[in-house]
């Protein structure tokens, strides 16, 4: 799978910084198994036909939602990754529309509702994270998952790593920094908290729009 490797574009850095899903190391590989597990765990609780991931990246979890038979699609903001998701994604002969430049700013009721939206690592990313809830909101239909590094557990592991030292662990490109209990406090405001997962180092909520 082609990764942004740390590209900028607009001053924001886009996509992963390196190979998570692809990496050897079995550190690495325990932790996004964790990360996978409580995802793939929550996606399941909502039995949703239809997804639309919000910052998709590079579409690797768009590529394998739609390979398990559920309709899947993916936007974000940066033009740069939206080409590596399509790269990507060639060989399976996706729609056309699968992957598509769209702010999580942007999201708009109908044109993106979809019975799940996805929207992970990306609100820590954000200037304005409440203005990227509001949009989640809006465009909900029924099921929302959101997740965000834990802090301060995150900064510690990178730098438990020899990463990032000169910022004191924080990754490049993280403008927001959440406990568990100060995002649960967040999301509510919008959202009504059906189940909340930890896998080390992140934060993962599966909720529901407000009736």
């Amino acid at each position: 799978m082609r990764i942004a490797k740390g590209m900028v574009e607009d001053g924001v850095v886009i996509g992963n910084t390196y190979d998570k899903y692809g990496s050897k190391n079995p550190i690495v590989r325990r932790i996004m198994t964790g990360f996978s597990d409580a995802l793939s765990s929550l996606v399941a609780h909502a039995k949703p036909r239809s997804i639309h991931e919000a910052g998709c990246g590079e579409g690797y979890w768009v590529r394998l939602w739609n390979s398990q038979g559920i309709a899947a699609r993916g936007s974000d903001f940066s033009e740069k990754v939206i080409e590596l998701a399509r790269e990507n994604s060639k060989a399976a002969n996706f729609p056309e529309d699968t992957f598509f430049v769209r702010s999580v700013y942007d999201l708009e009721e109908g044109r993106d509702s979809a019975d799940l939206l996805v929207c992970c690592e990306v609100l820590e990313h954000v200037e304005d994270p409440e203005a990227a809830l509001a949009a989640l909101q809006r465009a909900a239909s029924n099921y929302v998952i959101v997740s965000v590094p834990r802090e301060p557990i995150w900064r510690v592991l990178n730098m438990a790593r020899g990463k990032y030292w000169g910022q004191l662990g924080n990754t490049p490109g993280h403008l927001n920094h959440w406990s568990s209990r100060a995002f649960v406090r967040l999301v509510s405001n919008y959202f009504d908290i059906v189940e909340i997962k930890k896998p080390l180092p992140w934060t993962m909520l599966l909720c529901r729009v407000r009736r």
